[in-house]
């Protein structure tokens, strides 16, 4: 059977925040009524690169398929594979450096329409790389932001940024000088850095913010301090069983035992109103994000179908 193979330009062409907003909050929930399965990352390595893998299955999607990509000290290579979830044969290959960056802010995304306050308006955030930039898109999407206000210790960074932004989302978005600037009293709150010790401290939380902590999916790094942890009324994760691995955020707090795995919920379980999240609009709620193999999937799934409508990529005989 031919497979489709699509280039990062191919991707590019056919995916929008929309999409994958869409392709998020639906595999969430069908994950949540056990419709989709998702595999936490494995890890190999040489001395050079390490492999990272994300398998899922998302069977009323129709698709099986994984997300692979190298990280060296210089580089990072992603590529998803998709199959036919009936057959099993082999029925797209395609680049996914935008991909990754897009369903990652869509996650966070879905977090916010679902535990975030209707009238959210604000947003504070902390990085200024590409994760940073689909991170506040999604925000747009799905609250009515006026403002944003960006940290990075890298001055040059955090000006370029909020030009660049404020003419993409049509938001203002503005530079700050300090961690705080970027968190206090503001409704939604982002860490999208690649710190291995707490940016946002839990004195900088005010009552009633949404707070998206995607960062690290390593145990050894973390974006935020226990303080935070305390804080929080509602707390929950794309997948319990891959931060289990990965969800350095939490750690010391389970040391502390301030909180135990079964206080956090996954988001999948709120998308489905399987459970509630905000219960007061003076709540703290937090989104721990890992990046899951199913939320890849599930918008490769919806870009190969936009591809082919559009006449896009190479077909392969493999």
């Amino acid at each position: 059977m031919p497979v489709l193979y699509l280039t990062e330009n191919d991707v590019r062409q056919v995916l929008t925040m929309e999409i994958a907003i869409a392709g998020v909050e639906a595999g969430l929930r069908k994950m949540a009524l056990e419709e989709a399965f998702n595999v936490p990352r494995t890890r190999c390595q040489t001395d050079h690169t390490t492999l990272n893998v994300l398998s899922a299955a998302a069977k009323t999607v129709g698709v099986i398929g994984y997300k692979a990509y190298t990280t060296t000290k210089s580089s990072v290579r992603f590529h998803i594979t998709l199959y036919d979830g009936k057959t099993g044969e082999m029925i797209a290959l395609m680049q996914a450096n935008l991909l990754g960056q897009m369903r990652t802010g869509a996650a966070s995304a879905v977090s916010t329409k679902f535990l975030s306050r209707p009238e959210s308006s604000t947003v504070g955030l902390f990085g200024t790389g590409k994760q940073a930039r689909t991170q506040l898109l999604g925000m747009t999407k799905v609250r009515t932001i006026q403002q944003a206000f960006v940290y990075s210790p890298n001055e040059e960074h955090r000006k370029t940024f909020a030009a660049e932004m404020s003419e993409t989302c049509s938001i203002e978005v503005v530079p700050v000088a300090t961690p705080a600037e970027a968190a206090r009293n503001l409704d939604i709150v982002i860490t999208a850095t690649s710190a291995r010790d707490p940016s946002l401290r839990g004195e900088w939380v005010s009552p009633g913010q949404h707070l998206n902590i995607i960062g690290s999916n390593f145990l050894s790094k973390r974006e935020i301090d226990v303080e935070v942890i305390k804080k929080a009324n509602f707390v929950c994760i794309d997948s319990k069983d891959q931060g289990k691995l990965e969800a350095g955020d939490f750690v010391e707090a389970l040391d502390q035992r301030i909180i135990e795995w079964y206080d956090v919920q996954e988001l999948g379980r709120v998308v489905a109103k399987r459970i509630a999240g905000r219960e007061s609009p003076q709540d703290v709620t937090l989104f721990k994000s890992l990046g899951i193999g199913l939320e890849d999937i599930v918008v490769g799934a919806a870009v190969l179908e936009k591809a082919k409508q559009a006449n896009l990529g190479t077909w392969l005989d493999l």
